[in-house]
């Protein structure tokens, strides 16, 4: 109907044709004048449909012509995708594109939120160099395209090899958006910064701002809000942006990974060879860039298994080299990103690739560099803002498998000599006295650390303590390792000897049988029978908790044998009651009653009642094997008077240990006597007593006693919700118990 005309031409027409002043238009649409100025004279963009919708029933138009209008403002629009940066648009998204569908689904409802003006209008996606930022951006771009009518723009920042300036970039989309050169040069940066706002705001684009070096190179190409949707990649999370939301990325998944591989490399290629390519998805981290570059290998080496690009791969010193495919070096990507760092971040990140365990937290940096924890953290949280060290949750910090490979790789070139040894040195010793003083809350003569121990973390509590030797658990048994291989034996006695009560909260660990044996071989070289005594003992103890109780006996055997030539009389009690354990689990019960009976005269000799309270309840339990209940209960009812008495001087952790196992044993006596109602009460007092000290082990065997006792009961309802929970406590559990939870659950009716 208007023909060719521009939109501010036919909206002057049509003002002027209906005799309305721009203040009268103004009044009856809702559109201030200025705004309709700006659009009579070509000065503003093209305005929304809604915005049309007003003018036309403003001037009164009829159906059709308000139909023509709107067709105008369309035309007058930019609706194809343009290049911006000499990058290729409609975006190219990666053909053989894998995985990532939760973080695809996030920005595809971002989209539609944004679509029906209720949602974020920025996001962030950021993550470490090559976890696939950019190609998760393109193809989210390609995918939403459809949705953004009026443009989509891709524009590479080069945030970390030569920063585009931010003028430049705005530059470039605004001319993209159709903005005149003769109107370019009207407006001063700020004036450009706000036009692109009102475009981005008024318009329905999608702009992918790729590799952002920071919050002040994007920060101006950012709409305030509308319907256009920007998505800004940067291996920064981009803290200081206010009012965007954030996509952090990490390595994929090890089954995305594996498809990756598998979509590079031909299904049949890689299904036959499984294994290995489960493998190479391992040893390059799971990190896409490492993923494709590994399996661009493969393709142009035809000739090449998998198996002999594992073997390639499995050498530490030589795998960031290996993954390397014509310019595409994962190393130099970290290279890009290391540059930009300061001294002090750089070498936190070669120190940090130190730590033995798969996380940390500042203290561990602290440590490493001679520092207090709050510096450390300073750094690292620089790292974190580098995209070079990933915060998991409060407090703790990630380092991905190939940067600790790089962080090591530029430790000879960029410390000093001997620095490396020096800060291995440093965290060792760190790691494995913070073990003593946290292992010496459960031990009677120790307690809490002496008012003069200052440490890198508070173990102001026996739970602080717990809390720190299990989560750090994989670094200080590295550290106990290193002492081992470096002779520092007396160090490692020290560890090792203080864990022995804090064992019995963590039994099914799994690395126990280790530390104690690394025990024994120090004791050995030290030729310190006191220790060797003890040590056999422990791992007696350990091997009993993995059900190798033949072993266990050996050992324990040994113990005694030590602790007779040191003339250590508890040592050769614990050995007995020891040996008494693995003996009942083997059936040889008659022994294990003599045994245990010969520790408790032992104990009562010296007087030593700790370990008198641990023989005693291994009496009591042979006594029940043997078919002697009625004085398995006395027994057990003479060690729980004793614990409550006034007076008794057993106290704190190991007399709740103590009082727990007693309690559960009178049980474990009363059912063998069928006085069902009476163990089922003497379960439940035991179930409340190791559920206060954090004793799964001990919870889960007593929530199957319990069970067994009210099936007996028929009350089978309680009954099935104590072999559920018994079921949910996991591994925590004894396979054995769990086993018999399962198996008592299937017997019972459906609830």
């Amino acid at each position: 109907m208007y023909g060719k005309k521009s939109f501010g031409t036919v909206l002057r027409g049509l003002r002027q044709r209906g005799r309305l002043t721009m203040e009268e238009l103004a009044e009856a649409s809702g559109v201030s004048v200025r705004a309709i100025g700006d659009m009579e004279r070509g000065r503003s963009l093209v305005p929304q449909r809604r915005t049309v919708v007003a003018l036309a029933e403003g001037l009164g138009l009829a159906d059709d012509e308000r139909e023509a209008l709107l067709a105008t403002a369309r035309a007058a629009r930019p609706t194809r995708a343009v290049a911006v940066a000499g990058t290729v648009v409609p975006p190219r998204s990666v053909g053989d594109f894998t995985g990532r569908a939760p973080e695809l689904a996030l920005l595809r409802a971002a989209a539609e939120r944004v679509r029906a003006d209720g949602g974020a209008t920025v996001w962030v996606v950021s993550g470490p160099p090559g976890c696939g930022k950019t190609t998760l951006a393109l193809k989210a771009a390609a995918d939403l395209a459809e949705g953004f009518p009026d443009g989509c723009f891709v524009v590479d920042l080069h945030g970390v090899d030569g920063p585009v300036d931010t003028g430049e970039a705005l530059l470039k989309l605004l001319k993209a958006l159709g903005v005149s050169d003769r109107r370019l040069a009207q407006e001063d940066p700020q004036g450009r910064a706000g036009l692109l706002r009102a475009l981005l705001g008024d318009r329905r684009c999608l702009v992918v701002l790729d590799n952002a070096r920071d919050e002040r190179q994007v920060r101006e190409l950012l709409p305030a809000g509308g319907r256009s949707l920007v998505l800004v990649t940067s291996r920064r999370p981009l803290t200081g942006l206010e009012d965007v939301g954030r996509l952090p990325l990490t390595e994929m998944t090890q089954e995305e990974a594996v498809g990756l591989l598998r979509r590079i490399l031909g299904a049949e290629r890689a299904d036959a060879e499984a294994a290995a390519v489960a493998r190479v998805a391992e040893l390059c981290g799971r990190l896409p860039l490492a993923l494709r570059v590994a399996g661009n290998w493969l393709t142009v080496r035809s000739g090449w298994t998998v198996e002999h690009l594992v073997r390639r791969l499995a050498d530490e010193e030589r795998r960031l080299g290996a993954l390397a495919a014509g310019d595409v070096r994962v190393e130099a990507a970290f290279e890009l990103s290391y540059r930009q760092l300061t001294g002090q971040a750089a070498r936190m990140l070669r120190l940090l690739s130190l730590v033995p365990g798969p996380d940390m937290t500042a203290a561990y940096g602290a440590a490493l560099t001679a520092t207090d924890a709050f510096e450390a953290e300073d750094v690292m949280e620089e790292l974190v803002e580098a995209g070079l060290l990933q915060a998991t949750f409060a407090g703790r910090y990630q380092l991905h498998d190939l940067l600790r490979l790089f962080g090591r790789a530029r430790l000879p070139r960029d410390e000093e000599p001997g620095e490396r040894e020096a800060a291995e040195d440093r965290l060792r010793a760190w790691l494995l006295e913070t073990a003593v003083v946290a292992g010496r809350w459960y031990q009677p003569e120790y307690g809490a650390p002496p008012p003069s121990w200052q440490g890198l973390v508070p173990l102001e509590s026996a739970e602080e303590a717990r809390t720190w030797l299990q989560n750090e658990a994989p670094s200080w048994l590295a550290a106990l390792r290193g002492a081992h291989r470096r002779g520092e034996d007396a160090q490692l006695l020290r560890t090792t000897r203080a864990m022995e009560w804090f064992v019995n909260l963590w039994v099914h660990w799994g690395h126990w049988p280790e530390v104690f044996r690394l025990g024994v071989v120090s004791a050995a070289a030290l030729d310190d029978h006191d220790m060797r005594a003890f040590h056999h003992n422990m791992l007696s103890w350990s091997l009993s908790c993995e059900s190798r109780y033949r072993e266990a006996v050996e050992q324990a055997a040994e113990g005694l044998r030590f602790a007779r030539r040191a003339g250590n009389v508890p040592q050769q009690a614990s050995a007995l009651t020891l040996a008494a354990w693995a003996r009942s689990a083997l059936g040889e019960v008659r022994e294990a009653a003599d045994t245990s009976l010969a520790a408790i005269g032992l104990y009562e000799e010296t007087d030593d009642r700790e370990g008198w309270l641990g023989a005693m309840f291994t009496h009591g339990t042979s006594l029940r094997l043997l078919g002697r209940a009625e004085e398995a209960v006395i027994l057990h009812q003479r060690v729980v008077d004793f614990l409550d008495a006034p007076d008794c001087p057993v106290s704190g952790h190991l007399a709740a240990m103590n009082r727990a196992n007693a309690t559960r044993a009178l049980g474990r006596s009363y059912a063998e006597l069928r006085r069902w109602r009476e163990a089922a009460d003497h379960y439940r007092d035991a179930l409340t007593l190791s559920g206060r000290l954090g004793m799964p082990h001990i919870e889960g065997s007593t929530f199957v006693y319990l069970g067994e006792a009210l099936i007996e009961l028929g009350e089978t309802d309680e009954a099935r919700s104590c072999l559920r929970q018994a079921v949910a406590l996991g591994e925590a559990v004894d396979g054995k118990d769990l086993k018999t939870a399962r198996r008592l659950l299937a017997t019972l009716p459906a609830a």
